[in-house]
């Protein structure tokens, strides 16, 4: 160890669902960017397959266990100026209470204090322990919500199930359970009735039985809207983007594709939800990066904008917005935690880009025989790709090109859906017909096909005899397939092996009536204009920056 202004670097460890590459590309633009600033860089981490575990991403690398006692022990001997937390994901944010504790209890000295503040200690660096806190806990954040005057939905904390019933039926379903202090929505559930809510609640206990579980209201039909931001220590906040979700409130948003900027949320929407991120980042006194999710419903009425979370760090989101506005978003976060001003580095005002770029989710469901394509609250993408275009049906197309879904320009789709979304699957279908695709369905779907106008071929489901629409896939007669589940038993088995074997013979398959929506509008771009590969530096070059 040397004697040098130096900062500690926490990783986010083993790469899982939920928390991968993403975060080390912030960890190691942290890394590059303060090296330049003057600072002795040191990674802390103990993943191999990460960049930012590399001989030179840092001036040293501790390949550790990311735990209190290991971090303690790298801080006691390099004695850095700061330690940065908010950049490897929960694992390092989970670190930052107990780290602070001890910080306080025992003045560490940092190494340069023989050439500088010789009362100097150790500290982390940016949005502090208290205030990651108060946003994670449940009380604490509605207190700061009720202050600032945002709304969430109703909702309570639970420790056991009869608590967790209790919540239910006093907010009413359906409600969204799930554990607190966790990342990628693990046990986290969509429940419409009380005969379900038990075996669910008992699976959020076995997560983590020391932590309270969370039962929420579920917004129906509401538009999810991320939103990553970036303060400094001066209360300057600017808006790094406002993306919105393809797939409805619900899906989780490491597995939901995004457009950014935003495309049909209401401009009154949109300005509140700004107002509302940066009231929230100044009362929590957030230094650097913050993400929140909001549900936002509209209607003749206005617009009902609620907060679902906010999580005082960097989130997974952060390199494709870095890249959809061509901006280092990581880079000028680290530069804000070590004393610098928004100002100072040049990033003052929010940046809405000309051009439609969207992420999509790489789904891994290939690769494990047996388990269910449908998507829900609970994260299941081991990656993401992103698509850009100057308008949103082909950014969208090479986005689904990329995830690799090969969207079909001719053929036959298979429509089976619950009854809540048979009128607006109904006007895919349309719209696909009139593309000349034909449109084959279940007996009921078939049924709302009809009453809408458009023509319907009825074929049997798994369980009502042979030939049936599995016999259809596996005969490579389908092109298409958009099922809906409406969560019965029969549809737990015959849906489940229905998506299963349109994995197993590479038919596209969608889940989601708002992803119908893109991908109809996608196949119907392609079919008009061939796709233009263009770099993103010839974007840039074209917004003038």
């Amino acid at each position: 160890p040397t004697d040098e202004r130096k900062v500690l670097i926490l990783g986010g460890g083993p790469n899982r669902i939920g928390q991968g590459i993403e975060f080390d590309y912030c960890c190691c633009h942290a890394s590059f960017s303060l090296s330049k600033a003057g600072y002795e860089t040191i990674m802390m981490n103990s993943n191999p397959e990460t960049v930012s575990t590399d001989y030179d991403t840092s001036d040293r690398l501790y390949f550790e266990p990311l735990t209190v006692e290991d971090v303690l022990n790298v801080v006691e001997k390099e004695r850095p100026e700061g330690i940065i937390v908010q950049f490897g994901g929960q694992t390092p944010l989970k670190l930052a209470v107990p780290l602070q504790r001890y910080l306080k209890e025992n003045k560490i000295p940092v190494a340069y204090a023989t050439g500088g503040d010789s009362d100097a200690t150790v500290k982390i660096w940016g949005t502090q322990p208290e205030a990651i806190d108060r946003a994670e806990d449940r009380d604490q954040f509605a207190t700061a919500l009720k202050k600032l005057g945002i709304m969430q939905p109703a909702g309570g904390i639970a420790r056991t199930v009869e608590q967790a019933e209790r919540v239910a039926r006093d907010i009413g379903y359906p409600v969204v359970v799930r554990p607190s202090y966790v990342l990628g929505g693990r046990a986290m559930e969509i429940v419409r009735g009380e005969d379900r809510l038990r075996g669910y609640i008992e699976k959020a206990i076995a997560v983590d039985p020391n932590q309270p579980i969370l039962v929420d209201k579920y917004l129906e039909d509401a538009v999810e809207i991320d939103v990553d931001s970036l303060a400094d220590k001066d209360g300057n906040v600017v808006i790094g983007g406002i993306m919105e979700h393809i797939e409805q409130a619900g899906v989780h948003s490491g597995d939901s594709a995004c457009t950014l900027p935003a495309q049909t949320v209401p401009a009154d929407a949109l300005q509140l939800i700004r107002n509302q991120t940066v009231a929230l980042a100044r009362e929590l006194g957030v230094v650097g990066l913050m993400n929140c999710q909001y549900a936002v419903k509209w209607g003749p009425g206005g617009s009902d904008v609620y907060i679902l979370e906010a999580n005082p760090r960097a989130s997974r989101t952060v390199p494709f917005v870095s890249k959809a506005i061509g901006r280092p978003l990581a880079t000028y976060a680290s530069l804000v935690m070590s004393g610098k001003t928004l100002e100072e580095i040049g990033f003052t005002e929010e940046i809405i880009p000309p051009h439609v770029a969207v992420k999509e989710a790489v789904l891994p469901f290939d690769k494990f025989a047996g388990a269910d394509t449908l998507l829900g609250p609970e994260m299941r993408s081991t990656g993401e790709v992103m698509g850009i275009d100057r308008n949103l049906p082909m950014a969208f197309a090479k986005a689904e090109l990329a995830a690799m879904q090969r969207l079909p320009k001719s053929g036959t789709v298979f429509v089976s859906v619950n009854d809540r979304s048979k009128g607006a699957a109904a006007k895919v279908a349309s719209k696909l017909a009139v593309m000349g695709f034909s449109i084959c369905a279940t007996e009921g779907t078939a049924s709302a096909m009809a009453q809408a106008g458009v023509e319907c071929e009825t074929v049997l489901k798994l369980h009502e005899g042979r030939p049936n629409i599995g016999d259809r896939v596996s005969a490579g007669e389908i092109s298409l397939m958009l099922i809906i589940s409406s969560g019965d038993e029969r549809d737990l088995k015959d849906g489940r092996d229905l998506r299963r074997s349109a994995l197993q013979y590479k038919v596209p398959l969608i889940t989601t009536i708002a992803g119908a929506k893109a991908t109809a509008a996608a196949i119907e771009s392609m079919a008009d204009s061939p796709i233009e590969m263009l770099a993103l530096q010839d974007y840039y070059e074209e917004a003038g920056w």
